[in-house]
């Protein structure tokens, strides 16, 4: 077989995971969405209808990385094919845990709607997802695109993710002292604001993999995390 031959076939390869990488992507973007709007409008329909949606994400990874491992295995990638390669076994492992997450805060829909609601609290955690997804959507295109510049910009955009989630922290904090009847929802909300910053990271390092896969080098600086709640004087301090 001639390498042209192979470079064809590995291109064909490669084009379809990464189709169904893309398609991964928009279930979990819908799954974000979804979820969040569950919560905000206590609707327990969509709610299961996200919990039940995970079944086909993880399936889905599945795929991905038992055609992986097939192209790996038949094409003998060379060094360059298989950073590729595994950088899209690394993004569909991402795009799992984050449907993860989504369908958690779909569970705890149900358990809310039966709470003391929040006041303001579920539009805050939904506008959060809308800054995820968001991140989620850009850098799956600049993952399409090979666009480092602008998986640059998604990983800094995490550190807003961070202050949103701060600042929600803090908010729990002042309602849990207010009233006692709010400490039970209160940490139900915190748990699905701390997934959705968990969100943001798992969308920063999908971006992360595509600065890596553009340039063969990690994103120079650090990300500096912003979450101060496990640091926070108010708690910290017994």
């Amino acid at each position: 077989m001639s390498t042209l031959h192979i470079s064809s076939a590995f291109d064909r390869d490669l084009e379809a995971i990464q189709a169904q990488i893309m398609k991964m992507g928009g279930m979990v973007e819908a799954a974000i969405l979804d979820a969040a709007k569950s919560l905000e409008t206590r609707d327990l329909e969509l709610a299961e209808q996200v919990r039940a949606g995970d079944k086909a994400i993880d399936k889905l990874e599945e795929t991905i990385n038992e055609e992986a491992a097939r192209v790996i295995a038949l094409r003998a990638p060379t060094a360059i094919d298989l950073r590729l390669i595994l950088s899209v076994i690394k993004i569909s492992a991402a795009l799992e845990r984050i449907g993860d997450y989504a369908k958690n805060m779909a569970k705890r829909t149900s358990v809310l709607a039966d709470l003391p609601e929040v006041q303001g609290s579920q539009t805050a955690l939904r506008r959060m997802a809308r800054e995820v997804q968001g991140m989620l959507k850009d850098a799956l295109d600049c993952y399409v695109q090979r666009d480092a510049a602008l998986a640059m910009k998604v990983i800094a955009q995490d550190a807003d993710v961070d202050q949103m989630y701060n600042a929600l922290f803090r908010e729990f904090l002042t309602f849990m002292m207010e009233d006692p009847r709010n400490i039970t929802p209160c940490m139900h909300l915190h748990f699905i604001a701390k997934n959705t910053e968990r969100m943001g990271d798992l969308v920063t390092n999908i971006a992360e993999q595509v600065v890596y896969l553009v340039t063969g080098e990690t994103p120079d600086e650090a990300r500096q995390k912003e979450d101060r709640s496990s640091t926070d004087s108010s708690i910290s301090k017994v």
